[in-house]
């Protein structure tokens, strides 16, 4: 049984930053791959970064350059650094993994930027 937990959500000015945290049980942390996933009302979910057990990243077009997404395999975390935060990025964050085939996902944090 994994689970993922969120954190950090909330309100946001435009130009603005939030730092999101999730926290994972079970001890194949540090070797599985980590997600951020987000979806905003009547849209669909969409990948918005991801990072490998070795530490590679990658990132929707949308936020690359303006976030950062990173690992502490001590902690069992990983976190995304949302800068640069513009309405458009208003949305409810998940974070997901997969483990032998099965897909994991916290129950969400809700961000939201104002203009």
């Amino acid at each position: 049984q994994v689970q993922l937990v969120e954190s950090g959500g909330g309100l946001a000015q435009a130009g603005g930053s939030l730092r999101l945290s999730c926290a994972a049980s079970g001890r194949l942390f540090s070797i599985v791959t980590m997600d951020w996933y987000r979806q905003a009302p009547g849209k669909q979910r969409e990948l918005v970064a991801t990072i490998t057990s070795g530490g590679s990243t990658s990132y929707a077009d949308s936020v690359n350059g303006r976030f950062t997404i990173s690992r502490a395999n001590a902690k069992n975390t990983v976190y995304l650094q949302m800068n640069s935060l513009k309405p458009e990025d208003t949305a409810v964050y998940y974070c997901r993994t997969v483990v032998r085939l099965n897909v994991y996902w916290g129950q969400g944090t809700q961000v939201t930027v104002s203009s």
